[in-house]
């Protein structure tokens, strides 16, 4: 269809002036970029809009996956974004969280069962097997999970080579680009794997590494979403200069299995989250109470805590319903009702506020030489307490609300920079000036004030939704 649309809008021009090999490269190009944006970042097919170069839905599309791949956030079809659009990678989503797939997030047992169905010809099948197995132990080793292998009937994990339309609707695209896709943890087809047959699988490097690809896919297989840290199995792009010999999972990887399965029962790791009983009681907030309001929120290690009362929340990627805590059952030093959080993901800290003192916290571990007075970050005595904080990681640049102005504090030189405070109303126009709380995600500033909160596009200057605030504890 996509074709035709183009064929007949070239019509007029081109039977007269054919098109010249640069409008035939852009072609190609807007072209590959709108397959990919469809594949992998939820773009809905419409070929007038993506023709019109200043779409503003585009623009925020190449932006998003720019960003998710750690390129520069330009929005632009620039060559480096081209020429990562055109590598080798994963054929699941990075945005949408298998939302074709109303699937179960997680296993709901320890002991799982794999199958190879099938064999690609390039490799022997014993070094397929090795690869497949190999793939298994990698997950095997930091997590509770046993893998056994069947040889007939249905396994938990059915494992296939395949080539285009292979019968589930996702046709593969022949030699490069999408090389293998697995679905989420389920009954039937969740939980299977399918590699492309018109890859050249290889046990080294000379093709495609079979054993980093099923080791990815396995990933999926158990729950996992793509990262977007350049260092993890789970990022989507295939690496193939991975050292094969003595490879391992990044931290990344193994804090996202492990958020879904815990630690291996030998392991004397104790696990992020322990065991604890929320007291009821009409002092406990409830997450889809409409009038809900945070005191604030912050990142933590690619997790996101709501802070409220004595309370927090703990939202992942990896678990689709928040958990509820005590701040003092992880932290116990810590005080309640704070009144600003935010990370600083280079330093793998998270830096907690209330009144004029702040707090360092790393995991679950109060840092020493704490807690500070807010002065020693460079704010006037006129200042008792912060509203609201978030760090910008590319950037390294973090902002502190306080009623109607905020101040930007410079991670590199560890300073206040010169010219603030400044008017929030005059650098995020839209946003009320209470701030309760900011987060930033997606390449938007979320602004939390009261029950509403503002998503803010920084590049376009302007509010872009207003949302209620519990909006994501997925109420």
């Amino acid at each position: 269809m996509r074709l035709v649309f183009l064929v007949l809008l070239c019509l007029p021009v081109c039977s007269t002036y054919p098109l010249s090999g640069a409008a035939k490269q852009e072609d190609s190009n807007r072209d590959l970029a709108q397959q990919y944006l469809e594949n992998y970042y939820n773009l809905k097919t419409d070929v007038k809009q993506f023709r019109r170069k200043e779409s503003n839905l585009i623009v925020k599309k190449i932006r998003r996956m720019q960003k998710f791949l750690g390129l520069a956030a330009t929005g632009k079809l620039d060559s480096d974004t081209l020429e990562v659009m055109r590598k080798p990678r994963c054929g699941v989503p990075d945005v949408g969280h298998f939302h074709t797939f109303p699937g179960i997030p997680k296993w709901r047992k320890t002991h799982l069962t794999y199958r190879i169905v099938n064999y690609t010809p390039d490799s022997p099948r014993d070094a397929v097997d090795s690869a497949v197995e190999k793939a298994v132990k990698v997950w095997e080793e930091v997590t509770p999970l046993t893998f056994s292998r069947l040889y007939e009937g249905e396994a938990d994990i059915m494992i296939s080579f395949a080539v285009k339309e292979h019968g589930d609707f996702y046709p593969f695209d022949g030699s490069g680009r999408s090389l293998a896709h697995a679905y989420p943890p389920g009954p039937g087809l969740y939980g299977d794997i399918h590699f492309d047959d018109d890859e050249k699988w290889t046990e080294d490097a000379s093709g495609t590494n079979l054993f980093l690809v099923a080791a990815h896919e396995l990933g999926h297989s158990l729950g996992l979403f793509h990262s977007a840290n350049t260092e993890a199995l789970m990022y989507p792009l295939y690496n193939s200069f991975t050292e094969l010999v003595q490879f391992r999972l990044s931290q990344d990887d193994v804090n996202g299995i492990q958020s879904l399965y815990g630690p291996p029962p030998a392991s004397t790791e104790e696990p992020l989250v322990p065991t604890i009983s929320i007291p009821s009681g009409s002092g406990t907030p409830a997450k889809c109470d409409p009038a809900l309001s945070f005191d604030a929120i912050s990142t933590l290690r690619g997790e996101y805590l709501f802070f409220k009362d004595r309370y927090f929340w703990r939202r992942s990627h990896w678990n689709s319903e928040p958990e509820f805590h005590l701040i003092s059952a992880f932290w116990p030093s810590l005080p309640s009702y704070l009144d600003a959080a935010y990370e600083v993901n280079s330093r793998d800290t998270v830096f907690i506020f209330k009144g004029n003192e702040f707090w360092a916290i790393r995991g679950n571990e109060v840092q020493a030489g704490y807690p500070r007075g807010i002065h020693t970050l460079g704010f006037p005595p006129t200042i008792r307490k912060i509203g609201a904080a978030v760090s910008d990681k590319e950037k390294k640049k973090t902002y502190f609300f306080v009623e109607d102005k905020y101040w930007r504090f410079d991670e590199n030189s560890q300073s206040m920079e010169q010219g603030f405070p400044r008017l929030i109303a005059d650098d995020f126009p839209g946003v009320e000036p209470k701030v309760d709380a900011v987060l930033q995600a997606f390449g938007f500033f979320y602004f939390f004030s009261g029950s509403s909160q503002f998503e803010f596009d920084p590049n376009a200057r302007m509010v872009t939704h207003i949302l209620k605030s519990n909006s994501w504890l997925h109420c």
